[in-house]
């Protein structure tokens, strides 16, 4: 039997592994649709109301699953942690339940407008509808990331007894929620999230572009999936280099916030100076590949390159080693690896953005095969980051709940049992492996179905509303 407390990290480990995909798809897909609404109710060409309805189709799956296994979370915190629901639920409860009154419940009102009203609102509403959607999609993201990131930097509480039990009271509002760690967390995922979802599309489309210009295959509506691809490299121009650059100032503000965190990120054992920051370390031995110490037995870096990234700038700053710590230490292989690979695809991503500009400035963007094969196997590498960033994120403070205040182990429920929790980490994997497999197979469905018809375009709009009055619209772009 598993324990309780090993078993409720678990489950909720799952259950948030398997969430976040749909969240990363919403906030990513969000700015895009916006986009495509504006051009399309602007007169741009019929392509992008076909991108428009195509996309949409795929957010508005990813908003039902997300919402579904979204409530679960919220009710674990109660059923396997009731104990940091008591302790921190005046600071942590009021983010979600705002969340709840006024991202999510915007999202879902306009959701039915922007999803079924097209050809009833006019084109003015519309339009607000796509802004409304997607303003609450990262609202939604505003108050999560505001109550986790108090998790990791916690400000403007005092500690009280109530009923004899220990308990967190807000004395500064502005402390707590505005904390140091917010911006970096916000600005972090959400640019990973229109990352990933960009990678995504560049995938599905550099598909379909490869079997009709490399391979010869008659493609049906091409032109769809050329427009598709220029789009998301040119999000993908942005924000790769972007998150690149932001995840420096990030990890130079976890080496001053969360020391330990940092120093697991690293695996530095021992305080040191002129750390050295490893790009690829192989062990020697097989067993020795969850022993980041193993990593000095061969390893390309970067000398002084972690003192750097810590510093910013000196090559020489010492890095303070996990011993110095009074507290356990994290699971350092976990953090240490996944803090490699998640670097390591960034960097990646920014190499497929150069690569894919080029080729379009040179002429060659739908020729090129190799190009498209590298981004079609690197369609889910986006997400698969944003995995390892919140693994590094979430583990990488263990053995803390709330950072220096309240440990993991404290935080569970006390009338929890080895048996109960192990029986509902079961039940759990196996729901949310359906749910999974279930979404795989209707986006992939919504893929293989590809765009509507232009004659389904003109039929569908040929008598919409157009700021309160019924227009005829015509298309004279057939490609």
């Amino acid at each position: 039997m598993v324990d309780p407390v090993v078993a409720s990290r678990l489950q909720f480990a799952l259950t948030t592994i398997v969430h976040i995909i749909f969240p990363v798809m919403s906030m990513g897909l969000a700015p895009f649709l916006v986009y495509f609404t504006y051009k399309e109710v602007r007169g741009g060409a019929p392509v992008y109301e076909q991108l428009r309805r195509f996309w949409t189709k795929i957010f508005a799956v990813s908003f039902v699953v997300g919402t579904v296994t979204g409530l679960v979370l919220e009710f674990e915190f109660g059923t396997n942690f009731a104990a940091f629901s008591t302790f921190a639920g005046e600071l942590f409860g009021g983010p979600l339940a705002i969340e709840g009154m006024m991202a999510f419940m915007l999202e879902a009102t306009f959701l039915g407008i922007f999803v079924f009203g097209r050809e009833r609102a006019s084109d003015r509403l519309y339009f607000v509808s796509s802004v409304a959607v997607a303003a609450g999609t990262w609202l939604s993201a505003v108050w999560i990331l505001i109550a986790n990131s108090w998790m990791q930097t916690p400000r403007g509480f005092e500690l009280a007894q109530k009923g004899g039990q220990s308990i967190v009271q807000l004395t500064d509002p502005l402390a707590a929620y505005a904390n140091p760690r917010f911006p970096y967390m916000f600005v972090h995922m959400q640019n990973a999230a229109v990352e990933s979802v960009a990678l995504f599309m560049a995938g599905v489309a550099a598909y379909h572009v490869f079997r009709h210009h490399v391979w010869g295959y008659p493609v049906d509506k091409i032109a769809f999936w050329e427009t598709t691809l220029k789009i998301a490299l040119v999000a993908l121009l942005i924000t790769a280099p972007l998150q690149v650059i932001h995840g420096d100032l990030y990890a130079r503000h976890v080496y001053e916030t969360q020391p330990q965190k940092f120093a697991a990120m690293e695996a530095v054992w021992e305080t040191d100076s002129y750390v050295p920051e490893y790009l690829i370390a192989f062990p020697t031995s097989l067993t020795d590949i969850t022993d980041p110490r193993a990593k000095e037995l061969f390893g390309i870096g970067i000398p002084g390159g972690a003192s750097w990234l810590a510093s910013g700038g000196d090559a020489e700053a010492t890095i303070r080693g996990l011993e110095t710590f009074d507290t356990e230490a994290p699971p350092v292989a976990i953090v240490f690896w996944s803090f490699r690979a998640m670097v390591g695809m960034g960097f990646w991503f920014i190499l497929l953005a150069v690569w894919g500009g080029y080729r379009w400035w040179r002429g060659e963007l739908f020729e090129d095969d190799l190009l498209h094969k590298a981004l079609m196997a690197s369609s889910l590498l986006g997400i698969i980051a944003v995995e390892l960033g919140w693994i590094v994120t979430e583990v990488g403070r263990q053995p803390w709940v709330v950072q220096g205040v309240l440990k993991t182990s404290e935080g569970v429920s006390p009338g929890l049992t080895g048996l109960k929790a192990t029986a509902t980490l079961v039940g759990f994997a196996i729901v949310y492996l359906g749910l999974l497999i279930l979404y795989t197979y209707i986006v992939v469905r919504i893929i293989r179905s590809g765009p509507p018809d232009y004659d389904d375009l003109r039929t569908a709009s040929s008598t919409t509303h157009t700021n309160g009055e019924v227009s005829s619209t015509r298309f004279t772009n057939d490609d």
